[in-house]
């Protein structure tokens, strides 16, 4: 039974994976003020255009209709499964389900499931990679759903950002409180939690500090290396996030690191510098 993986553009799944899987990604649209950024505006391009922006660039959920459009390009016979970001931090699940139900009442026979990750990003593109792995060699959308939400109950990520400055700019840090941390070298170590929500583990004085942190959280968990996938995301800053990648493959050897640069949608609200690692 063929499966087609779909998900949005909150997952950062690196291009050559969308590639050599068929992974169709649904694009949140966002905007600079009035002005709609381009689906295929390049990571560097956004990075170089939000600098100079005064103000942050705003995501939308995509419309049911992108979903339910790509539901249509799937072939019959070919069964479909939608890995969306965490519904706690974007409507774009709810709006994946509206779509859904509109395909089912066209009458396709293709079968159809939609998950709620529970996280994004760095944890959503593991998510989505192994699912699109696992796509080529399960017998049934079921059972492929059933090793996703496990895959989900499993997954952990944490984040570390350089700078405060776009939470403060989004409204998710007081100025007050940002200007303080940024004085003070302050460096936030964040998680996704189980209910896909961001939350504050510590705080650091000073980026390396933070680096170290983030990366003693790796030791929490048992890893099958031969099998075991660690996605790394970065916000424009590749150069430390290939530095980082080696210092845990030294204690860490994975099978199979996924690294990618945030897109527009998580790079709007990380801003630059930022680093996430999922397990």
């Amino acid at each position: 039974m063929a499966i087609k993986i779909i998900t949005d553009s909150g997952s950062d799944l690196p291009l050559d994976y969308m590639e050599k899987y068929n992974v169709s990604v649904i694009h949140l649209p966002v905007h600079f003020g009035h002005e709609l950024m381009p689906e295929d505006t390049d990571t560097k391009t956004f990075y170089a255009k939000m600098a100079e922006s005064k103000e942050l660039p705003t995501t939308a959920s995509p419309s049911p209709n992108q979903f339910l459009e790509a539901f249509r390009r799937v072939e019959e016979g070919t069964d479909i499964m939608v890995i969306c970001m965490s519904s706690n931090i974007s409507s774009t699940y709810q709006t994946a389900m509206i779509a859904m139900e509109m395909y089912q009442e066209e009458g396709h026979s293709n079968a159809i499931e939609v998950i709620d990750s529970k996280t994004f990003s760095g944890g959503l593109s593991l998510i989505v990679g192994l699912a699109a792995k696992w796509s080529m060699t399960c017998t049934s959308l079921q059972e492929l759903k059933e090793k996703v939400l496990q895959q989900i109950n499993e997954v952990r990520a944490y984040f570390t950002l350089d700078t405060l400055e776009n939470v403060m700019k989004g409204g998710r840090l007081s100025r007050i409180s940002g200007a303080v941390a940024s004085v003070l070298n302050i460096k936030l170590l964040l998680k996704i939690s189980e209910e896909g929500t961001v939350e504050v583990v510590e705080k650091t004085r000073g980026l390396p500090k933070a680096l170290n942190r983030l990366l003693a959280h790796l030791d929490e968990k048992q890893h099958d290396y031969e099998k075991a996938v660690i996605a790394i995301v970065h916000s424009n800053c590749e150069k430390l996030a290939l530095e980082i990648k080696e210092r845990i493959l030294q204690k860490h050897p994975f099978k199979e690191v996924l690294l990618s640069s945030m897109g527009p949608v998580m790079g709007t609200y990380a801003g630059e510098g930022g680093i996430g690692v999922a397990f």
